[in-house]
Parts: C-alpha cells; sequence; structure tokens
C-alpha cells in the first residue's frame, strides 16, 4: 500500500500546477466577461460568465481535494483521504446542476420579456473566452484521464467552451440577421446540452461514495474467476468497491479443500485481481469447508447458490 500512496501523491502533485493556472486564467476572464455581460445586456454571455464563476469554485474544489488526498492515513482514516476526489466531483456536479438550472430559467424570462442585444461587443468577448477556455482545457485534460476530481474540472471548462461557441454564434445571427430570440435560445441549448454531463459526473462521484462496485469490474467474473482457481471449492463475502476512481479494493472468503496451499493460492488470487481486474488492494481469507461460518455458507441462501453455480461454471470454462 505504500507504493500506492506514492504513486497517488506524485499525480495529485503532478496535477496541481495545471489546476493553479487554470484557475487564474478562468477567474481572470470571469471578471471581464461578468462586466460585458451587463455593457451588452447578453443573456447568452451572461450565463456564460455565470458558468466561468462556476468553473473558478470548481477549480478550488479540485484544488482543495488534491491537497487534502496527499495526506496519509492516520488512526482515524485508515485509507488517508482519498475520497475527497470524489466530494469535489460529486460538488462539481451539483454545481452544473444548479448552473443549467439558472440558465433555464434566464432563457424564458428572456423570451416573456425581449431586450436589445449589442452583438459586436458580444462577439469579441464571446471569441476571447474560447481562447481562454481552450487553453484552460489544455492545461486540465491529461489529469482528466487519471482523477474524477480532475475530471470534473475538466468537464466543467469543457462546458463553458461550448458555452463560449454558443455566444459566437449568437452574436453573429443577431448581428446579421436582428434575430434577437438567438440570445435566449443558445442560452437555453446550452443548459440542455450541460444536464446529462451533470448527470454523468454526480453518478460516477456516487458510485464512489456509496462504495459501489467499480465501472469495468463485473463482481460476477470476479466470483468466478476466483472460484477457477485450483483447490478453491467456494467463494463467499465478496465485496469490490472504489477507494477512488483509479483504485479499487477488495475482500473475500475462499473456501478450499485440504490439498491447498494457502500461501501460494493468496499470492496466485492476488496476482490474478490486479492483472485482470486492476485490483491492487485485495484482502483474501482463505478457510476450510469446515470453517465456514454465517448465511453465505447455508446452500440455501441466494449467495451460496450463485458461488456454486459460478465455481462450476469457472470449472467448466477451464476444461
Amino acid at each position: 500500500m505504500g507504493h500506492d500512496h506514492d504513486h497517488a501523491s506524485a499525480a495529485s502533485i503532478r496535477h496541481e500546477k495545471p489546476l493553479w493556472w487554470a484557475l487564474g486564467l478562468i477567474a481572470g476572464f470571469m471578471l471581464v466577461e461578468l462586466a460585458a455581460a451587463f455593457a451588452t445586456n447578453s443573456l447568452a454571455l451572461l450565463s456564460d460568465a455565470a458558468h466561468m464563476a462556476t468553473d473558478a469554485l470548481a477549480l478550488g474544489i479540485a484544488l482543495v481535494a488534491v491537497r487534502l488526498s496527499r495526506r496519509p492515513p492516520d488512526a482515524q482514516r485508515s485509507f488517508g483521504y482519498v475520497r475527497t476526489e470524489a466530494m469535489g466531483a460529486m460538488a462539481n456536479g451539483l454545481l452544473l446542476f444548479c448552473l443549467s438550472a439558472y440558465i433555464l430559467w434566464e432563457s424564458v424570462q428572456r423570451f416573456l420579456e425581449p431586450a436589445p442585444v449589442a452583438s459586436i461587443g458580444m462577439l469579441v468577448v464571446g471569441i476571447a473566452g474560447l481562447v481562454v477556455n481552450l487553453v484552460a482545457m489544455r492545461l486540465l485534460q491529461a489529469g482528466s484521464g487519471e482523477s474524477l476530481n480532475m475530471k470534473g474540472a475538466y468537464l466543467e471548462v469543457w462546458a463553458d467552451m461550448i458555452g463560449s461557441i454558443g455566444v459566437i454564434v449568437a452574436a453573429l445571427v443577431i448581428r446579421f440577421t436582428g434575430w434577437q430570440a438567438a440570445d435566449p435560445i443558445i442560452a437555453a441549448a446550452i443548459g440542455l446540452w450541460v444536464l446529462p454531463r451533470a448527470w454523468t459526473l454526480v453518478r460516477q462521484a456516487g458510485n464512489v461514495l456509496m462504495m459501489g462496485v467499480p465501472e469495468g469490474i463485473d463482481l460476477g467474473q470476479v466470483r468466478a474467476a476466483l472460484a477457477g482457481l485450483p483447490g478453491v471449492a467456494g467463494v463467499h463475502d465478496l465485496h469490490v468497491w472504489s477507494l477512488a476512481s483509479s483504485r479499487a479494493a477488495m475482500t473475500a472468503h475462499l473456501v478450499v479443500d485440504a490439498s491447498a496451499d494457502p500461501r501460494a493460492l493468496r499470492h496466485l488470487a492476488a496476482g490474478l485481481l490486479r492483472e485482470r481486474f486492476d485490483i491492487g488492494h485485495a484482502t483474501l481469507q482463505v478457510e476450510g469447508a469446515g470453517d465456514c461460518h454465517g448465511p453465505d455458507c447455508d446452500d440455501a441462501h441466494p449467495l451460496a447458490a450463485h458461488d456454486a453455480h459460478a465455481h462450476h461454471h469457472g470449472h467448466a470454462h477451464r476444461h
């Protein structure tokens, strides 16, 4: 586990500097865009400025999560602070939901009470915002594939980049056609585009916080793989969960026959879990058939019946 913690610390240090640069860019331009939104009377620009404000908050949350995740385990938190990554991602997802609701509400109000928009100023600020977002996305792109927290920050900036494109399109439509309704329509489209991405982020973070099975891992396949090892007569009390978006943990009891070497079996099972399922932290209890106690050992219990089915299926696959 020391190696895993060192790797996580190195990754979080590597992600922190791009976060600081992206935060500086986003927060600075957000102030410019907010002033321009009031000067041009553009709802699309105001919605994009609001989105940039949530971007800045999201990046701040991500930075706090990165710093906390580097703290080592202690007497109160034996796994350390790795779950702060998921907590930061959850907060960012909820921010995206609130932002989308705000944009949709303001779009309806603007439809009911149309207002003229200064399209030239809107266009200039929209282009500048697009450049800022593209630079910030470039800074965050590498970390977005390694960390759920970084993915949340990247998704915030990515959604804002789409918002900047929307601002540019709305400004061009108003400039060349005079159709003022383009402003609230583009703003509403941005809000509707963000919603499903916010839901995906909240769902992924919630799965980690609820100790759900990590995405990409099939619990039935893990059970069958363990049951198919030489000397294993059954598997029970199997639990797989996410410590963080890229770290899985597992516990299981392996019922073995008398010919099995418990130490060698644990080593073999740990290697299988690491190589096939990318589970690096596994606690395995090896026990004889007569040592199994509890509801999972009862043949009438649904889990035990599933164990037996997986065991037979595993051996059939081997043969």
